[in-house]
């Protein structure tokens, strides 16, 4: 995959007695694959804020670690079948955010990936929501296909699972 890439990642959250809650986000960003990780690296600009927050997210089997740095302040660690703390501050003040992980899936081809990741939040130590994330990495300019879609004779790799 070329340097130059788009990032789209969608968030949903599950909560009791509640709707679903879909966000999604498309950037364009910078990709690298080192020592067995990839990584992804984009800002994140808020809604009402000029400073954007750089991302870097570093995914191998079976963990994802997402670090902003900026206008927000976090180390999230998703790591399959653990349970990890962090701070998050933000502009509107800090909590301690837990992310208990079950699963977090990596799918690579030559020209795209894809991660998913499934955890239950917690905020200040009391359950939100249970939470799906699928980010989908393809070089600028490419085509935006499904990962699942086996007629199109990709070569793909799943990492971790």
């Amino acid at each position: 995959m070329t340097r130059d890439v788009m990032i789209s990642i969608r968030g949903l959250q599950f909560q009791e007695d509640e709707a679903e809650d879909n966000i999604e986000t498309v950037q364009q960003g910078e990709y690298f694959f080192r020592n067995g990780s990839h990584f992804l690296l984009y800002d994140e600009y808020m809604e009402d804020f000029r400073e954007p927050a750089r991302s870097v997210i570093r995914i191998r089997e079976g963990e994802m670690t997402l670090t902003r740095k900026g206008l927000l302040n976090v180390q999230m660690n998703f790591s399959q079948g653990k349970k990890t703390l962090t701070r998050y501050q933000t502009p509107y003040g800090s909590m301690t955010i837990g992310l208990d992980t079950d699963r977090v899936e990596c799918r690579a081809t030559e020209r795209a990936l894809c991660v998913e990741v499934d955890y239950a939040l917690e905020a200040n130590y009391q359950y939100v929501a249970d939470c799906h994330i699928r980010i989908e990495v393809r070089e600028k300019g490419g085509e935006r296909f499904d990962f699942f879609d086996e007629e199109r004779g990709e070569s793909e790799e799943w990492i971790g699972s």
